[in-house]
């Protein structure tokens, strides 16, 4: 995050926001930039990647279905700005952590010690414990001790749309934001990586909740796309992972997509249409 906030000091905040006299690298002023810079930057892909799945492939045949809420996606987008302030909150502090050198970011590949190996390896390892990660903290988040305080709301969107991916609770999706930023603290990784991998897991946030339930057939049962998040939230005890099927299945918490099988959503709505 310390190169977004020396672009931003660089280009805006240093020539035209702050006064002359307050140093870039001062505590206060690096917090409060943080928290507006993590605002801004999560409302933007929030935003622009939920509209741009939602009129482009969120199939808007399901706004039909029966568990469709009224007013649903206003209420949708209306519960994630609420929320996401307070998520930036914890979330700020971690980014603090990390301008502040306490990290193991790099900024140059000749500083990790495998080269661009080093690199590809990382990613994939950010990916396999992320969703190790993700998988046991969205399966605690359905205790009963913390379900219906915390992770219930979320499951009031039964077919969801991709504005219904960041509306949480801000303790559910700070907690489930949590492996990300815990990473960089454990393992080495180059800064514009990490920057492309926030910016992927973000993406992939909004994908497991566009209703567009296609995967190739080779990766039905390793991947976890929409189909399977979907039946998440219309059955509540399955596929609590986030990329891969991989912890459901050691869990046993893993189960076939209904849509895979001619029972989802799209099979309900066309079974209506015939009757």
């Amino acid at each position: 995050m310390d190169l977004v906030l020396e672009a931003a000091d660089r280009h805006l905040l240093t020539p035209y926001v702050y006064p002359a006299g307050w140093p870039e690298g001062e505590p206060c002023r690096q917090l409060l930039s943080l928290f507006v810079i993590t605002n801004v930057g999560a409302l933007a892909l929030y935003l622009l990647f939920g509209t741009l799945s939602y009129y482009f492939i969120f199939d808007h045949e399901l706004k039909k279905h029966p568990q469709f809420l009224e007013n649903q996606v206003s209420r949708e987008i209306a519960y994630a700005l609420r929320s996401l302030p307070w998520i930036s909150v914890p979330t700020v502090a971690l980014f603090f952590a990390e301008v502040r050198g306490y990290s193991k970011l790099y900024d140059n590949i000749e500083d990790s010690p495998y080269g661009w190996s080093g690199v590809f390896l990382s990613m994939l390892s950010f990916l396999f414990f992320t969703d190790m990660g993700i998988y046991w903290i969205h399966r605690g988040l359905h205790h009963k001790l913390f379900y219906k305080r915390f992770h219930k709301p979320h499951h009031l969107w039964k077919i969801a749309t991709p504005f219904a991916s960041h509306a949480f609770h801000p303790v559910d999706g700070f907690m489930q934001s949590l492996p990300y930023h815990v990473y960089p603290f454990l393992f080495p990784l180059h800064k514009v990586t990490y920057l492309g991998l926030y910016i992927f897991v973000n993406v992939w946030t909004i994908s497991i909740h566009d209703g567009d339930y296609r995967v190739p057939r080779l990766l039905r049962h390793i991947i976890n796309g929409s189909a399977h998040h979907t039946d998440h939230h219309l059955y509540f005890d399955y596929n609590y992972g986030q990329y891969f099927t991989l912890w459901d299945k050691i869990g046993g918490s893993y189960k076939s997509p209904t849509s895979f099988e001619g029972k989802g959503p799209h099979d309900y709505l066309r079974k209506l249409r015939e009757k």
